[in-house]
């Protein structure tokens, strides 16, 4: 079946929504929103912290913003991108409230902010500790209410379309790709249908799954990314994945782990060891309250200088009522688990949480290939440079989301279908046996990234990722070529992708920086 939209958005996390819902409304167009499970599933949800923006101008400023952007990228950030996301950011925010978000706020009708490790000031808007949930309840319930967007949900997206399947030969070097649209997999039919699109939008999100913990949804498969470079789009910063410092420790929780937020450090919780005693002044001033990748590394040296499996955070000399009252879905989450936070230390372990990189773009979202965009975690604007300061990233989804929209707006009908896009071949079939194999091999892709490629690296453990991995992906793309595609083997195929993309950035970068950090160039502010 061969479809057609004026706008291809793949992905329903805040920017894949936010962009969807900014072209609606400009009436150019139809649109089509592609989402693999539901549209409620989305890291977007996941996030309890917040969304950082300018606020209070009585005590914060742009430029105090920036720089704290640019320090927690250890300066490797785009400073056009940063300075584009900061200062845009409180139009940002008017844009999510106009559809229907709610953020905290205090007796007085401003908001009430939070401050979380590497900002100078109090800039997190929030909604309890579950800003994420809310963020993406009120843009679903903006979408489903336009009648200029369909949602395809449970749909899955197997490649983008360039000349490639024209029977052009494309390489990295090949002037002028162009992307029409997608082929994608719909459930009912088991059969992969032609989207043709005047505009496609990648708002995929991350790459948590390819690591055997995270707190990622299992959905966070790499797909825009994979999907992206297979069809020769630059990606870049790679190398950069963010583990959190605090997911918590449960076992059988892995995926995904359950995230215990940045603003609980901000509100005053204290790292500890078993015995109580602190650690943090060992490694930063700023103490609990530093950036992540300097956090998530202190926290895995004291675990390995101590043989423990984790750590804890300690909010038990704060008011009750206060920490039960700014996080309540934790003390819930950990009181099941037997551990009151009013009194009990929560035990905590360092988790894959965020990647840094992506489909490289630039100003207005655009990637290297025409009439494709990027937004989202699966795109790289350059604004977290080496390490994502806390809270950047939902307000860097909507204000790109942005900046794509008013481009693809003004360009959608410079373009127009391409009608000589061949049906999808799905001869094949798959046996029961295969599904089994398709299974554990995407168990030893997390294995493998987990143990050579996690916070802390060596040229040895990536050469041997690098080994592993390139078994893996030789044996996944013979499968892909003679069996019909299911979601399973295809996000299989992205996960090696992504992980080779990972390893391959991690080798090039000949020293430690940023949330990279390896043992045969150790970073001279760390390596005490």
């Amino acid at each position: 079946m061969i479809r057609k939209f004026d706008f291809l958005v793949i992905g329903s996390g805040v920017a894949g929504m936010s962009y969807a819902l900014q072209v609606a409304e400009s009436g150019k167009g139809k649109v089509a929103l592609v989402c693999k499970t539901s549209i409620e599933e989305a890291n977007t949800a996941k996030a309890q912290g917040g969304v950082a923006s300018v606020t209070n101008l009585a005590v914060d400023n742009f430029e105090k913003h920036i720089q704290d952007t640019l320090i927690a990228g250890d300066y490797i950030s785009d400073p056009a991108a940063v300075r584009k996301v900061v200062e845009g950011a409180p139009e940002g925010i008017q844009r999510l409230v106009n559809w229907g978000v709610n953020f905290d706020k205090n007796s007085d009708g401003t908001y009430d902010l939070h401050r979380e490790g590497g900002h100078s000031e109090f800039r997190i808007l929030h909604h309890a500790d579950d800003t994420g949930f809310e963020i993406q309840r009120g843009l679903i319930e903006a979408v489903r209410r336009h009648p200029n967007i369909t949602i395809f949900e449970r749909h899955f997206t197997v490649e983008i379309i360039t000349q490639h399947h024209l029977g052009v030969t494309v390489n990295r070097q090949t002037p002028d790709i162009a992307c029409y649209g997608a082929y994608i997999l719909d459930p009912k039919t088991n059969k992969i249908d032609t989207f043709l699109s005047r505009v496609t939008v990648l708002a995929t999100g991350g790459i948590g799954a390819i690591y055997a913990t995270t707190t990622n949804p299992n959905i966070a498969t790499g797909d825009g990314i994979a999907m992206a470079y297979r069809a020769k789009a630059s990606v870049q910063d790679m190398e950069f994945v963010q583990f959190h410092p605090t997911a918590l420790y449960h076992q059988g929780e892995t995926h995904p782990a359950y995230l215990i937020t940045e603003a609980m450090r901000g509100y005053g919780g204290i790292l500890r060891l078993p015995d109580g005693s602190e650690f943090m002044h060992l490694y930063d001033e700023r103490l609990s309250l530093a950036p992540r990748d300097i956090v998530a590394r202190a926290i895995d040296k004291e675990m390995k200088k101590h043989g423990i499996d984790h750590v804890y955070l300690d909010v038990t000399h704060k008011d009750p009522e206060q920490t039960k009252k700014h996080f309540p879905n934790i003390y819930k989450k950990c009181l099941s688990i037997g551990i009151d936070i009013t009194r009990d230390y929560i035990p905590v372990v360092p988790c894959q949480h965020y990647l840094c990189g992506g489909i490289k773009v630039d100003l207005d979202s655009q990637t290297s290939i025409s009439r494709l965009y990027a937004i989202g975690e699966c795109s790289c604007t350059g604004l977290h440079g080496g390490n994502r300061l806390a809270s950047n990233s939902l307000i860097e989804a909507v204000v790109y989301a942005d900046a794509a929209a008013q481009h693809s707006i003004a360009h959608c009908h410079d373009y127009d279908y391409n009608r000589h896009v061949p049906e999808w071949n799905d001869e094949g079939t798959l046996t029961n046996e295969e599904k089994v194999l398709i299974a554990q091999d995407a168990r030893e892709v997390g294995q493998i990234m987990s143990n050579y490629v996690g916070i802390v690296r060596s040229d040895l453990r990536l050469h041997r990722a690098w080994t592993r991995l390139d078994i893996i992906y030789e044996e996944t793309e013979e499968l892909f070529k003679r069996v019909k595609a299911t979601p399973d083997l295809c996000e299989l195929r992205n996960m090696v992708n992504v992980g080779y993309l990972v390893t391959r950035w991690a080798l090039e970068r000949k020293e430690s920086r940023g949330l990279h950090f390896t043992l045969d160039y150790p970073a001279h502010a760390y390596d005490k």
